[in-house]
């Protein structure tokens, strides 16, 4: 039987997927995921996408039980964050960092309880200079307090990883990397959401982090 790969997030993971085919993947890194590793494996995975765009820790702890336990997978990648930074900054309606860190804790307490084979992997949220995180809504700083919250929410990703012993990926020293070969719209136009090069980027440390985990 083929093993079942969940990727969990937000609009990052989501990328266009139909939300009427049960296996629509969209046009992301989920996608590329499937492509090497069909390939490489072909018919020992199912890949499921349940990424939601616009989505905060809140959100995704809220459908839990639909989009997670009852799809009891066997590998389950997890990628959320910005969303809690960005909708505070724009409409008041963000995650703070503490609140941030109980509501992803409690998460994968209940995950780990409920689906005890499943293994996780933690990535880290980032943030790039682009035209969502710049001054476009004539915000003081909006840049500044893009990359100081986001920063804290990786850190908690971080903290959260270690806590219960989960393979880690953190993209912004990643991306900080990629932006010394070419700006950073070149990765991230918006400065949040990947471009194809972007998501290539995160698709390689996915599936370097995957074969870690076998």
């Amino acid at each position: 039987m083929a093993k079942r790969i969940l990727f969990q997030g937000d609009s990052i993971t989501d990328c266009g997927r139909d939300r009427n085919d049960f296996w629509g993947l969209g046009g992301g890194y989920a996608t590329l995921v499937k492509a090497s590793l069909g390939m490489d494996h072909p018919d020992e995975y199912e890949f499921i996408n349940r990424g939601i765009s616009g989505n905060r820790v809140v959100d995704l702890y809220a459908r839990i039980k639909i989009d997670f336990i009852n799809l009891q997978p066997d590998y389950a990648s997890i990628f959320i964050g910005v969303n809690d930074t960005w909708h505070e900054i724009s409409v008041q309606n963000g995650v703070e960092t503490e609140k941030f860190e109980k509501i992803y804790t409690m998460l994968i307490d209940e995950i780990q309880a409920a689906c005890p084979q499943t293994k996780l992997m933690i990535i880290a949220p980032y943030v790039l200079e682009g035209s969502a995180t710049c001054n476009i809504e004539e915000i003081p700083d909006r840049l500044a307090r893009f990359q100081k919250d986001v920063a804290e929410k990786a850190a908690v990703a971080k903290k959260i990883a270690e806590k219960y012993n989960l393979p880690l990926i953190e993209l912004q020293p990643a991306f900080d990397e990629a932006c010394k070969l070419a700006p950073p719209t070149y990765w991230a136009g918006d400065g949040v959401h990947p471009t194809a090069c972007g998501h290539e980027l995160i698709k390689r440390l996915w599936i370097d982090t995957f074969k870690k985990m076998q």
